[in-house]
């Protein structure tokens, strides 16, 4: 979601990269919530941090506690930030719970997103 906000949000002004700390589909209920808003996700892939070691980037953002643990040190300078928000795959319930978390994600991730990365 955190790749779609910000292509959709400052796409113009960065280039956007994702990767997680395994490869996995992208979840249903994610790319529902975020259709909600107008952004379509559903042609995402999950990549895994190796397929970016050889590159060179100027920022590298992580915005779960367990990828800011995984997450390698990148070679040059390189401008670290992290924000922890809740992963809302991890929540159990029911189907209205569950997207209702991946909701909440979504806002929190969008409004951080927008301010964080406005130039």
């Amino acid at each position: 979601m955190a790749e779609g906000l910000l292509r959709a949000f400052h796409g113009d002004q960065y280039d956007v990269y994702s990767a997680g700390t395994e490869a996995t589909s992208v979840d249903p209920l994610a790319i529902e919530v975020m259709s909600e808003i107008g952004i379509d996700i559903s042609a995402g892939t999950s990549k895994v941090l190796a397929e970016y070691y050889d590159r060179h980037f100027d920022w590298v953002v992580t915005v779960c506690d367990s990828a800011k643990e995984a997450c390698p040190v990148f070679p040059g300078k390189v401008n670290q930030v992290h924000r922890a928000f809740s992963d809302p795959s991890e929540v159990k319930g029911s189907s209205e719970d569950r997207r209702k978390a991946f909701r909440e994600t979504r806002d929190e991730l969008k409004d951080w997103i927008d301010l964080a990365f406005r130039k």
